[in-house]
């Protein structure tokens, strides 16, 4: 998961004023909101005998479908491990129940075993070279600057065509995806099987598509333009260096505090502000915060609800949490300023309305694609009290949506994502392990049932979401994941290690460099990584300054260096930390693999990309403890980290992976599979199972009677 890096660096969401003045909404009020919808509903009406005419041909070579309605929903880094281990211990018995009526199954994840890739894998059916999402972030090889590798927004000049000049009148937002291929909803809507689409990684931009509806999920920017910039606003002296968010050191003059909370770039280039105040009543141990017209009362380590920022042309929502209030401090953390969902400057939902009528009936949510600030407790701005609190709040919103749209679609396809399930064993993993190196210098023991707990949380409502299902035999369910979990203890710096090998050159013999290759000397480079999921080489007629030949000279390159990470060891351990490297041309030969890393790293359980690695900047050491509180991972060899399955159905092979979940679906809806898709159904005559599949399931049998054993 990209939380792992500073969130509000500006080439992660370059901040080109797209929410500011003169750029131009998504959003409508509501005047226009209910003129659009009469205007539309008159047209429908016109339209209809074309609309009936088109039906009967778009259903032509739709068969019957096979069920009413299907229901998905993922627990992000739900890991079958930990599943079976909580479960023997009777924290999990809605689970199985399901398992006995049904069954359950280790899933095989994507190559490599990281969300956006799993979840790209999971909506379209095909693997990473061919949807084209390897990584949260990949390399400009014109730059060798980092960029997303799901969205691309930018600001184009707009020009008035008067025949002989062209004039131009101010500039409008695009708004791109980059994945590759088609989610296999977009396919059932084609054939008029409404769909329900809420929360699904790497959906923003949302994608207009035919009978249904769609809330984007990870990838969605806050009001800044960067993937979740929090505020920490303190009366103590501010901290050195970067935090991953805004710090402000702030007064207390007479029991109040003024100050702003800092909005997108407005006309002149400079960020926008809202302010804001808070009044303490020391007596009461309660202080009333202001901000806009919104005016709420809270406690210490409270969170305020939603409350509407405003800024010119456009406003966000902000909850507001008091870390600290004593005789020495007052401290005030304040989440990324999400987009509002009410009046989304963005487009975030499809309809654009359907974001707008969830904020009316359920309430204000939060719209932020990494909504969970992993950030601000890995730089320890917060604690684990606060991030949990703020990690369930979000849970209870994401279940009152899904439980909406269940009501709403009767028959159908309705998925949803939870991240609760992925944050919280991201930052609470080291508590199982209690000689963790992140365990150093922090509590130990009041969390420690955190991940069990939040198991058990997940079993309760699982057995809510299935009284509410009912016994309908026409509604198949599943509960899947996008990938499992381990401990993440070691990390590696890649970059130094091809330093070491003379892969990677830096200018005047310097020996280390800092964020995104400062000092590197592409002339000499041969190779390079950044982001958490493999090796680039410095390829000729690919990347800018290339010196490596394609063809003979890189296939050579990518064994020699495979080889040598096959042997590297742990200079602590003694032991070698590779489960296996991947050779890109290999495992994977769909259209965009040219453009992929040339090496996918399947590191051992334990080991990952260090974090200074993860943004292309070459340290001293090659191996360094993990100390942050982002203790557990996945991007791992994948057949360590296989997702779940559950179904109350039982299905035709012990090996299912993500790939098939497409193709399952439109073959339940009776809609033709189309032939690039690399999975297969999963009822009826099995017609093919992956190889990286049937090794997961080996590795995740042989790891499971390991642990019966010891």
């Amino acid at each position: 998961m990209v939380e792992m890096l500073p969130p509000q660096t500006d080439w992660l969401m370059p901040n080109l004023a797209y929410i500011g003045p003169g750029a131009g909404f998504a959003a409508a009020g509501s005047v226009l909101v209910l003129l659009g919808t009469f205007l539309l509903a008159f047209g429908i009406i016109l339209i209809w005998p074309l609309k009936a005419a088109a039906r009967l041909l778009t259903r032509r070579g739709k068969g019957a479908a096979k069920v009413q309605r299907l229901v998905v929903v993922g627990l992000d880094g739900f890991d079958p491990q930990l599943a079976q281990r909580f479960a023997a211990e009777g924290r999990m018995p809605n689970f199985q129940a399901l398992e006995r009526e049904g069954c359950f199954h280790p899933l095989g994840t994507s190559l490599p075993s990281i969300s956006p890739v799993a979840w790209s894998t999971f909506a379209t059916g095909v693997d990473a070279s061919r949807h084209n999402i390897y990584d949260f972030l990949t390399r400009d090889p014109c730059s060798y600057m980092p960029v997303l590798s799901s969205t691309e927004t930018r600001s184009v000049a707009r020009h008035l065509n008067l025949g002989l000049a062209k004039v131009p009148f101010g500039h409008k937002a695009v708004y791109k995806i980059l994945q590759r291929s088609q989610p296999f909803w977009k396919l059932l809507g084609a054939q008029r099987v409404w769909s329900s689409i809420l929360r699904v990684p790497i959906t923003y931009p949302a994608q207009p598509f035919p009978h249904g509806t769609l809330l984007s999920g990870m990838c969605v920017p806050d009001i800044q333009g960067t993937q979740g910039s929090f505020s920490f606003y303190s009366t103590r002296e501010r901290r050195t260096g970067h935090i991953g968010g805004q710090q402000f050191q702030v007064t207390l003059r007479d029991g109040r505090i003024q100050s702003n909370l800092k909005g997108p770039k407005g006309a002149d280039g400079r960020a926008m502000d809202c302010p804001f105040s808070v009044e303490l009543d020391s007596q009461r141990r309660k202080a009333r915060i202001t901000v806009g017209s919104d005016r709420v009362e809270v406690g210490l380590k409270e969170y305020t609800p939603w409350l509407t920022v405003p800024f010119q042309g456009c406003q966000g929502i902000a909850r507001l949490y008091i870390q600290t209030w004593d005789d020495d401090a007052f401290e005030l953390y304040v989440t990324p300023i999400n987009i509002d969902p009410e009046k989304p400057a963005l487009p975030i939902s499809h309809p654009l309305v359907y974001s707008i009528y969830l904020a009316k009936t359920l309430g204000k949510f939060a719209t932020l694609g990494l909504a969970e600030d992993t950030w601000a407790l890995n730089e320890r701005v917060i604690d684990e009290e606060a991030f949990l609190k703020q990690a369930w709040l979000i849970y209870e919103e994401r279940k009152k949506q899904l439980y909406d749209a269940l009501d709403k679609t009767p028959s159908g396809f309705v998925t949803c994502v939870f991240d609760t399930t992925d944050r919280v064993s991201h930052m609470f993993y080291r508590y199982l392990e209690p000689d963790h190196p992140a365990n150093h210098g922090k509590d130990i023991e009041r969390y420690k049932d955190v991940i069990p707990e939040m198991y058990g949380r997940m079993d309760d409502f699982l057995g809510e979401l299935r009284a509410k299902l009912g016994d309908d035999p026409n509604t198949v369910l599943m509960v899947i994941s996008d990938h499992g979990f381990c401990s993440f203890r070691r990390g590696v710096n890649l970059n130094a290690w091809l330093r070491d090998e003379g892969y990677l050159v830096l200018h005047d013999g310097a020996q280390t460099s800092g964020d995104w290759f400062a000092q590197v000397d592409w002339s000499r480079t041969r190779a390079f990584t950044l982001g958490l999921t493999g090796i680039f080489l410095n390829r000729k007629g690919r990347e800018r300054h290339g010196i490596v030949e394609p063809g003979e000279e890189s296939d050579a390159l990518c064994r020699e260096i495979k080889a040598k990470l096959d042997r590297l060891q742990d200079p602590v351990t003694g032991e070698t930390i590779m489960n296996s490297v991947f050779l890109t041309r290999e495992v994977h030969s769909g259209p965009y693999a040219d453009l992929a890393p040339e090496l996918l790293i399947g590191y051992k359980r334990g080991y990952r990309h260090s974090w200074d690695c993860a943004t292309g900047a070459v340290s001293s050491e090659v191996f360094t403890d993990n100390t942050k509180s982002w203790s557990g991972d996945h991007c791992v060899d994948p057949r360590l980290v296989p997702g779940v399955f559950w179904c109350n159905r039982t299905i035709n092979t012990d090996a299912p992976s993500l790939m098939d979940l497409a193709p399952t679906a439109l073959d339940l809806f009776g809609v033709p599979i189309p032939g690039y898709m690399m999975g297969a159904p999963l009822f009826g005559e099995r017609v093919r199972t992956t190889k990286l599949a049937t090794e997961t399931v080996d590795h995740y049998r042989a790891s499971r009677d390991a642990e019966v054993s010891a």
